[in-house]
């Protein structure tokens, strides 16, 4: 019974009757109807089990990006019972549905193609959801837009994945999307920085702390060594030495001093190899973080001890 009505206003009474078949309220006491043609929001059927789902829905799939009509086209025929039909209807049926997939723009044709290689990256980075649509909705604007025009389909939709991530937060380094798609690296940054610059959207910067989960992972790494590295990284954001540095040397530089001081021990090529960085990056990285966070004694009491 809604809240608001709390008593009778004509007797009082607080012993009132839903009637929610009626979608009327009634005072038992006199009578009276206090609301009437009330609508009900709640579901009118109960589900017992998924074949009972499929026959009482009465709305189809949400809408989606990640189709070339985003959910919306309809089937011709898809469980169609043709054997009821005469043969020149059968035949019209047939013409129709054919005609259907013949009738379609240059956009549609270029979406369905492009989304199905965007829904292949994605399962191959093994990308959530959310980011799949979202890259997909970036990549219909710049097909609407003629960005697509003179850059290839696949070039666009790995730019398109990487503003996605970075929207998202989810890690993901342009050499991983180049080995997923087969673009070079450096086409990637650069169509992903032209669709993002025409479309407006705003990518702010890559958190280093955002790797640290996947590459501690990698290098089997103990927990305790990823909180550190995580601490580490923040004195160094304060000390300001994250700014104009590679998010992914960074990270993969405060792990490997983390590691060092846990005493687990990974090579600069083990860590250079899971972040996608060279060796010299690690090692100019690590000597900054050492030196200006005054980690060297931390090192050195740890060399000591060993011999």
């Amino acid at each position: 019974m809604p809240s608001y009505i709390k008593k009778c206003p004509e007797c009082g009474s607080i012993n009132l009757f839903w009637n929610k078949d009626r979608g009327e309220i009634i005072c038992r006491d006199c009578g009276l109807v206090i609301e009437d043609k009330m609508v009900d929001f709640t579901q009118e059927w109960h589900n017992f089990d998924s074949d009972s789902s499929e026959k009482r829905r009465r709305a189809g799939a949400p809408m989606t990006y990640t189709q070339f009509d985003q959910g919306l086209g309809t089937d011709i025929g898809r469980k169609a019972d043709l054997s009821v039909l005469t043969t020149k209807n059968r035949n019209k049926f047939f013409r129709l549905r054919k005609w259907q997939y013949r009738i379609s723009t240059a956009i549609e044709r270029n979406l369905k193609l492009a989304l199905a290689e965007l829904k292949r990256v994605a399962s191959y980075l093994k990308l959530p959801g959310s980011v799949e649509e979202e890259a997909a909705r970036v990549y219909t604007l710049a097909v609407q837009k003629g960005l697509v025009r003179g850059r290839s389909m696949e070039s666009v939709v790995a730019g398109a994945l990487y503003a996605a991530c970075r929207r998202h937060e989810v890690p993901r380094t342009l050499d991983e999307l180049s080995e997923a798609s087969g673009i070079e690296k450096k086409e990637i940054g650069r169509t992903y920085r032209f669709v993002t610059r025409e479309l407006g959207i705003t990518i702010f910067p890559s958190n280093p702390a955002d790797y640290i989960a996947r590459f501690s992972s990698a290098l089997k790494l103990s927990a305790e060594t990823q909180s550190n590295a995580i601490e580490i990284l923040e004195q160094a954001q304060k000390a300001e030495l994250t700014s104009g540095r590679g998010p992914t040397g960074i990270a993969a530089a405060a792990l490997y001093v983390s590691a060092l001081l846990h005493g687990e021990k990974r090579t600069q090529r083990e860590v250079a190899d899971v972040a996608g960085v060279t060796e010299v990056t690690i090692r100019n990285r690590y000597k900054e973080l050492l030196e200006k966070l005054k980690l060297e004694k931390e090192i050195k009491k740890l060399k000591k001890k060993k011999i």
